[in-house]
């Protein structure tokens, strides 16, 4: 648990020592010449309606209050094709709820965003926005199932995340190379399950006086007294090194230590954001209550990828199962949900482009699922499995693009349909691995687990 363990782990982890529990290689080279360094995973928990984001759909306002079986869209619920690729375990609302929001176009693309995102709107132009994703937890474990790509029933598996910081370790051995922030479920806190605790995300909090869990001393020492400590554990297991001269598990603990010291000092230098200038800190919002949080979450990203961080997943939403699960009030809760996620996220694009990173990372928009074309209760919509939208911009991927597509009322993917692990097997792709290649003897892995990377979005 201590912070030197995260140390030791990555040591392991690049010295080719740590492996899965049943064996395997060891790793931490590209398979193939990468287009990405790093990804910026922005995860909405609860459950961001797809209709009034990112993919618009006129026919629901049209036809508001009808139930589906009084409109031209009668036999969307019966096309069973679809549905026999999906687990048919949510209940569906028939009374369709009209937009809650206006939809303009932008770019030179002429893309349609919802008025709830005008800061992401004006990079549409950069966006690569896939319409038609699908999954089948209809509960929030679909959190996990986005991450992993397994059901919760179907045991632990290990996150996209977990995966990347397996296959190619690190670029900066004074940083942890995976990094989660802001909220997790309690079914969603691991990460590295069989590959090993050391793939699990370092939780890191905004706050250079005490980032990380076991990051300092209980008591205070200066940074004098540690180096000494340091120095008399190096010559201690010099010592030992004598009787046992090829012990590489101690040539790492060794060095271990000394990354640890490292990463004590760099990650407090990373969160102090005193050296930015104002007009830095205004762009992400740091200024303004509600959206401070995640604005100071990522520039503190951008601070880490341009440092050499492998991935970073932030998860916007606290409470119950995510703040953006709107049974109830839909419009009250995207407006004040997008109003905190979306000028950092604007403002991240902005200073990423600008600094020469974007093309290098990758900033991933997600959620578990979309939601309903009907309505729940009077002004709500339910959790929606069958179809809802994921953009991406950077990391190689082409620009100005839309992917894929949902029946006109936002009930089925039916144009170039994904599962999540599409997406997972895009930013596999990007980054130079190939997830086959990662598989660990003894632990099989389904055709869908892979995913396919969506080859139509790749510059």
């Amino acid at each position: 648990m201590g912070f030197t363990g995260l140390a030791l782990g990555a040591m392991l982890q690049r010295d080719g020592i740590v492996r899965a529990e049943e064996g395997g290689s060891s790793v931490g080279y590209p398979h193939f010449l990468p287009k990405a360094k790093s990804v910026i995973w922005l995860f909405m928990n609860g459950g961001v309606s797809h209709m009034e984001s990112f993919d618009p759909k006129p026919m629901i306002t049209r036809y508001g209050g009808k139930t589906i079986a009084e409109t031209p869209f009668a036999g969307v619920q019966k096309n069973l094709e679809i549905e026999r690729s999906v687990a048919m375990n949510a209940e569906q609302r028939n009374t369709l709820y009209p937009l809650q929001v206006g939809f303009r176009k932008h770019g030179q693309s002429g893309i349609e965003i919802s008025d709830w995102f005008p800061e992401i709107a004006r990079h549409v132009d950069k966006l690569a926005i896939v319409r038609s994703m699908w999954t089948t937890d209809s509960n929030h474990g679909a959190q996990t199932q986005f991450h992993s790509g397994r059901n919760q029933l179907d045991g632990d598996f290990p996150t996209l995340g977990a995966w990347v910081h397996y296959g190619l370790g690190s670029l900066n051995e004074n940083l942890p190379q995976f990094i989660s922030m802001g909220h997790r479920e309690y079914w969603n806190k691991r990460d590295g399950h069989y590959l090993g605790p050391a793939h699990d995300a370092v939780p890191l909090r905004i706050d250079p006086a005490n980032p990380l869990d076991y990051a300092k001393p209980e008591i205070p020492f200066s940074e004098e007294a540690r180096r000494l400590d340091m120095d008399l554990a190096r010559n201690l297991h010099a010592l030992r090194g004598v009787e046992y001269p090829s012990d590489p598990v101690m040539a790492a603990r060794v060095s271990s230590y000394e990354m640890a010291f490292q990463m004590q000092r760099s990650i407090p230098r990373v969160l102090d954001f005193s050296g930015e200038s104002p007009e830095t800190k205004a762009l992400y919002g740091i200024d303004k209550p509600h959206c401070r949080d995640f604005g100071m979450q990522l520039l503190a990203s951008r601070r880490l990828v341009e440092r050499g961080v492998r991935f970073i997943q932030i998860q916007h939403g606290a409470g119950g199962a995510g703040s953006w699960d709107a049974h109830g009030g839909l419009k009250a809760n995207h407006e004040s949900n997008a109003r905190a996620v979306d000028q950092p996220i604007g403002a991240l694009i902005t200073d990423l482009d600008r600094r020469g990173l974007l093309d290098e990372t990758l900033v991933v928009f997600a959620t578990e699922f979309g939601r309903t074309p009907g309505s729940q209760g009077s002004d709500g919509r339910d959790h929606h499995i069958f179809g809802f939208s994921v953009w991406m911009a950077g990391g190689g991927l082409k620009r100005g693009v839309v992917h894929g597509a949902t029946d006109e009322i936002g009930f089925h993917a039916v144009e170039n349909r994904h599962y999540v692990t599409d997406i997972h097997a895009t930013i596999l792709r990007q980054l130079g691995l190939d997830s086959r290649r990662l598989e660990v003897p003894g632990r099989v892995r389904l055709e869908i687990d892979h995913g396919r990377p969506i080859f139509e979005i790749i510059a």
